[in-house]
């Protein structure tokens, strides 16, 4: 199982990073480990001093694919759930300081938190899909996938290219703007529309 990521997604977190706007879909990698197991608590690891949260919708890759055309992308998942890209944004500043690949500031354990469960795509407008991420209690990330600059089955297709998709594969669509730092005792509650899918505590 894959867990692929989707960077720069939307133009409001691009700005605020100050990052240019991609002209394609840029990507990365978090391995299986990233992924804790339901309802444990985050610890904020000793390597780093400046942990950020990312919301994001979450596509489900339900059956093997390469070279998938867009206009068939949409055969490929059924699902979309929740999830929070934890990025360790100092040692990532670093990386990109030095011109240095990101994996160690994206694919550490439990970088990659996942909702417990998904919602079938019928159910949703999947060109305003609203979502939101809340910082004890108080909202933080305000996103929509209709503000996306990939649209879903574009970026399915355009991975396809370069990976195999297979059954069970994760793909991480993107953040809006609002990304900041957790502290011990914080609490982050994810929700798609106003169904809440998605808690993680930090110690």
């Amino acid at each position: 199982m894959k867990i692929i990521c989707i960077g720069r997604n939307y133009i409001d977190h691009a700005n605020e990073l100050g990052n240019k706007i991609p002209k394609e879909p840029l990507f990365f990698l978090k391995p299986d480990t990233a992924i804790q197991p339901k309802g444990h608590p985050f610890f904020i690891p000793d390597f780093s001093n400046k942990i950020h949260y990312e919301i994001e919708l979450v596509l489900k890759i339900c059956k093997n694919g390469k070279n998938i055309h867009e206009k068939f992308a949409h055969k490929y998942y059924q699902e979309i759930g929740l999830g929070i890209d934890f990025t360790a944004r100092d040692i990532q500043e670093k990386c990109k300081e030095s011109g240095m690949p990101w994996e160690k500031a994206k694919g550490f354990d439990g970088s990659a938190q996942i909702s417990n469960t998904f919602i079938n795509k019928n159910k949703l407008d999947l060109e305003d899909i609203n979502f939101k991420l809340k910082l004890n209690n108080k909202i933080v990330q305000n996103g929509n996938s209709k503000n996306m600059i990939f649209s879903f089955d574009y970026v399915v297709s355009f991975i396809s290219k370069f990976y195999t998709l297979r059954t069970g594969d994760l793909i991480y669509t993107g953040t809006p703007s609002g990304v900041g730092k957790i502290n011990h005792g914080d609490r982050l509650t994810g929700y798609i529309g106003d169904t809440k899918k998605l808690t993680v505590d930090i110690k």
